[in-house]
């Protein structure tokens, strides 16, 4: 889709297309949060529960598994019954579920509670996505997606640091109490400041063959295919660098955790940023245009963190294309979701739910390959980095093709 073919919905006033940016924005943070708050907790949990830590990986599994089976029954559900029901049905669900693991007695519960949690989390993610597509078309779409990097951009990259500012004041079951608290603003908010954007006539048939039949168009879609694949495998490059880097920067170049944070702060400024200037260049230049420039700098700077870990060069000489690969996710992400869902008007729940199940599926590789290799040089997140750019880039090429 071209810039000068893009066509924009009826778009909410300003006032309302930044409430409505707050709010969704917020919804596509559930899963990052959701994983990577309690990360740093896991050793005390571990003590805590009396648990091996391979069982209490477990709580990562569920939530993964609970994540794609989903998106992948709501997201088709909210194109049959309307986007508000089952969104505030799955944020209640997420807001108990997280009472649950923050009060569990042992891991088997926690287990089964991060369950049902990704349940919730996932009408989150699935629909927040589908409703943009119900709000805008075209320029505006894409120009909205954008905004959210305001809000979702940084949440992967915060996370963690947010999880270790928690358990600095109490116990890893507070990180769920937090998690709590966001949920039920979450469903506050929606229930009171976000109407139903799907009306009954633009809805589909909730049926399961229909079902089937729409996700099999979207797979054999290319462009749809090549677009989820290509944000998909960026999505896995931050997965790799948000694991890897903390080892990489302070135990191999000496880092400091102070000088760690400004690194890893800046780098999801840079997402942020990115995502703004793509907001403002969307109109000037096709979103394809600038989705393949946003692939081309992550690709470019893949090959330099690779260059920088193989031959010891010096930090500054990693950190560069480091921020030009990181940053580059602002770029791309806007770009590739919007124009995937772009020509899948009347299934946008089901397109945003293969979109999603990708890039979690793809990510959660990342870190087991980056793992691979230990944490005593950087050439393994360099390589699972670079590889992960190019083949998005060279995906993007294969199976996208230009629309008039």
């Amino acid at each position: 889709m071209t810039a000068t073919a893009s066509t924009t919905a009826t778009a909410p006033a300003a006032p309302k297309t930044l409430r409505y940016a707050l709010i969704l924005g917020g919804l596509s943070a559930f899963a990052p949060l959701s994983i990577d708050m309690y990360l740093p907790a896991l050793p005390r949990m571990a003590d805590d529960l009396h648990s091996a830590d391979a069982t209490l990986q477990l709580t990562l599994t569920a939530f993964i598994v609970g994540l794609a089976v989903g998106q992948l029954v709501l997201g088709p559900i909210s194109d049959a019954v309307g986007r508000r029901k089952p969104l505030l049905a799955g944020l209640a669900v997420y807001a108990v579920s997280s009472v649950l693991c923050a009060v569990s007695p042992s891991v088997e519960l926690l287990i089964a509670a991060r369950m049902l949690e990704a349940l919730g989390a996932a009408a989150g993610i699935v629909i927040a996505r589908a409703i943009v597509r119900d709000l805008y078309s075209g320029t505006a779409m894409t120009k909205f997606f954008s905004m959210l990097m305001l809000v979702s951009g940084l949440a992967p990259i915060l996370a963690p640091v947010l999880g270790g500012q928690v358990l600095r004041l109490t116990s890893w079951r507070g990180v769920f109490v937090v998690l709590t608290v966001f949920g039920a603003l979450l469903l506050l908010a929606t229930a009171l400041a976000l109407p139903e954007p799907l009306p009954p006539e633009r809805r589909s048939p909730n049926r399961l063959g229909a079902t089937l039949r729409t996700y099999g168009r979207l797979l054999a879609d290319r462009s749809f295919l090549g677009y989820a694949l290509a944000g998909g495998l960026m999505f896995a490059g931050l997965f790799a660098y948000v694991s890897a880097s903390s080892f990489v920067l302070q135990e191999v170049y000496g880092l400091s955790p102070q000088e760690f944070s400004l690194v890893f702060g800046g780098n999801g400024i840079g997402i942020v940023l990115a995502g703004q200037l793509n907001g403002r260049l969307v109109g000037w230049f096709a979103e394809r245009t600038l989705l393949a420039v946003g692939l081309t700098a992550s690709a470019v700077g893949g090959l330099g963190v690779l260059a920088a870990a193989v031959f010891s060069l010096p930090l500054v000489a990693l950190l560069v294309p480091l921020v030009l690969l990181v940053s580059s996710i602002g770029m791309v992400m806007p770009n590739a979701s919007s124009l995937a869902l772009a020509e899948h008007p009347h299934s946008a729940g089901a397109a945003s739910a293969l979109l999603g199940v990708l890039q979690f599926v793809i990510g959660g590789l990342a870190t087991p390959l980056v793992s691979i290799g230990g944490a005593s040089s950087a050439v393994p997140m360099g390589t699972v980095m670079a590889c992960f750019a190019v083949a998005a880039l060279v995906i993007f090429r294969t199976l996208t093709r230009r629309t008039a």
